[in-house]
């Protein structure tokens, strides 16, 4: 059976990311003059096309997740025990 995490935890999140192959993210048009923009974790080595991404550095990132108090939900594994990259942004609580 396969479980979701919930954090806002910068560590926890930086340290799920690169464990899966994933890079800090913004969708690209999204960004505004002060920061912000829709956040995603891109995951290269599982992408076709990257042209709707731009990568952005984990500062910035944390900056627009924090500003719009964001929280990350995750998954470690699949229930089949397979690695997942499932993950959203949600509201915090």
């Amino acid at each position: 059976m396969s479980s979701s995490k919930q954090t806002h935890d910068h560590a926890t999140i930086k340290a799920w990311a690169e464990e899966h192959g994933g890079v800090p993210a913004i969708v690209a048009d999204t960004d505004k003059k002060n920061g912000g923009g829709i956040l995603r974790i891109h995951f290269p080595e599982h992408s076709d096309s990257s042209s709707d991404l731009k990568e952005t550095d984990w500062d910035t990132f944390f900056k627009t997740f924090d500003d719009n108090k964001l929280d990350f939900l995750y998954q470690d594994k699949k229930a089949d025990g397979e690695e997942s990259t499932f993950h959203k942004f949600v509201e915090r609580e």
